[in-house]
């Protein structure tokens, strides 16, 4: 595999992931809708590009890192996207949390173009994404997760492979997201409650995060849950609610009943509806939370 590809998207979590594959050596044609975030890139490791069409120029591999369906829609199939330039039996990894259906429709053009579409959604925060410490799902066409493989071992800790369908690894994203956020509903609910007995939420949140509950969703959005620290935003409550829009959208395909997801999609509408949509969604959880309580 060549050591030049494209990139395309250098948000809260894109950025973090280009600088660590300049790190690894690759040299990076990137893209990014607000310009300038570029700048904060090694320059003599990248070409900065005015379009998605020219960062898949010349290049093997492509990568998106993007907020919703729309966004990667345009990118790709946009009058001056990816399609219109990658090569034949080119890749593009699409690596935002998507819904199944947008990841199926994609890999139908690409396959119609001649290259291929795998899906590698990601769990982790920036922080999680600058120190390589990412877990990476991939679906798709076997001989391209293969072949790319060695591109997403440079961005975390282990990648995992649920199969050939292109919508697989968008599922298991989605299901993680609702579990990550009705923990966050939860923690926030129970520590407001440790709170108003008089205990202090910090040294409730520390015992269960290295007791009871000893994993890093507990420990790291537990702690900023405590703490009340919502700043800097790294990931707004309206992509969160976009999320749990998703998991609902799967739900009433199946009929599955999820009550959970329910409380934790309202929560989040509630937020995006107040006004707090560019908050993190911890800071709109826990605030939730607070004004439920000055309510009742």
């Amino acid at each position: 595999m060549e050591k030049k590809i494209g990139f395309i998207g250098l948000g809260n979590m894109g950025l973090p992931m280009a600088k660590n594959l300049i790190a690894a050596g690759y040299h990076l044609k990137v893209y990014n809708r607000t310009q300038g975030r570029e700048k904060e890139l090694d320059t003599s490791a990248i070409t900065a590009c005015k379009s998605p069409a020219e960062a898949a120029k010349n290049v093997q591999v492509v990568i998106t890192m993007l907020s919703d369906d729309a966004a990667v829609k345009q990118v790709t199939a946009g009058e001056d996207g990816i399609l219109q330039t990658l090569q034949k039996g080119g890749i593009h990894i699409s690596m935002s949390t998507l819904s199944p259906d947008i990841s199926k429709e994609l890999s139908a053009l690409h396959k119609a173009a001649g290259s291929t579409y795998i899906t590698s959604p990601v769990f982790g925060r920036p922080e999680a994404a600058a120190a390589k410490k990412l877990w990476i799902c991939v679906s798709g066409n076997e001989e391209a997760k293969a072949a790319v493989k060695p591109i997403l071992e440079c961005l975390g800790q282990g990648v995992i492979d649920f199969g050939e369908g292109a919508g697989n690894a968008n599922v298991v994203k989605v299901i993680g997201n609702f579990m990550l956020f009705a923990s966050v509903e939860m923690m926030a609910e129970a520590f407001r409650l440790a709170e108003d007995h008089g205990l202090d939420r910090v040294t409730v949140a520390d015992f269960f995060g290295s007791t009871l509950f000893n994993a890093p969703v507990y420990q790291n959005y537990g702690r900023l849950i405590a703490e009340r620290k919502y700043e800097p935003v790294k990931f707004k409550a309206r992509l969160g609610y976009k999320d749990l829009s998703l998991a609902h959208a799967l739900a009433r395909e199946t009929g599955t009943p999820m009550p959970a997801a329910d409380v934790a999609r309202n929560r989040l509408h509630t937020a995006v509806e107040n006004g707090w949509g560019d908050k993190d969604c911890v800071e709109a959880f826990d605030r939730g939370v607070r004004e439920d309580k000055s309510s009742s």
